[in-house]
């Protein structure tokens, strides 16, 4: 249990919590997600709005992925079977939580008819889906063999 309140960082000595590493890459995946998002608006002006909110949600997904792995479940590989196996969970809860996302941002979008209040929107869902994916995570994904 120490494991996931504490857990060294890159840096020697240095201790970050694992809630703290979380968040920071719910944030940097959030605004690469963002960031994915302008850029196809900007690229592609004009292209349906669920465009610009696929294509960062790809790319949120794909450097969440990675940190968490990495940085927050310390995950190392095992076999073929069995990465895909975590990539097919971690897929599917992040397409449930998805859903939590793009609800709100839609529904902000569709209210106030504003990239802030879309934006606004996305945040919220992005906060709220994080929360439980960590929870789907942490209990079916990332869990150490044989627990």
């Amino acid at each position: 249990m120490e494991k996931f309140v504490e857990a060294a960082s890159p840096r020697e000595g240095q201790r970050i919590s694992v809630g703290v590493r979380y968040v920071a890459f719910a944030v940097i995946a959030t605004a690469v997600n963002f960031l994915a998002q302008e850029m196809t608006v900007q690229v592609l002006p004009g292209h349906p709005l669920i465009l610009s909110i696929l294509i960062g949600t790809i790319a949120g997904f794909a450097v969440k992925y990675v940190l968490d792995k990495k940085w927050i479940f310390f995950d190392g590989y095992t076999s073929h079977s069995s990465e895909a196996k975590k990539i097919a969970l971690y897929g599917l809860f992040s397409v449930l939580t998805t859903a939590i996302f793009w609800s709100f941002e839609i529904i902000f979008w569709a209210i106030w008819g504003t990239n802030l209040a879309k934006y606004a929107g996305g945040a919220l869902g992005l906060a709220i889906g994080y929360v439980s994916k960590y929870a789907l995570d942490r209990r079916f994904v990332f869990r150490a063999e044989g627990a």
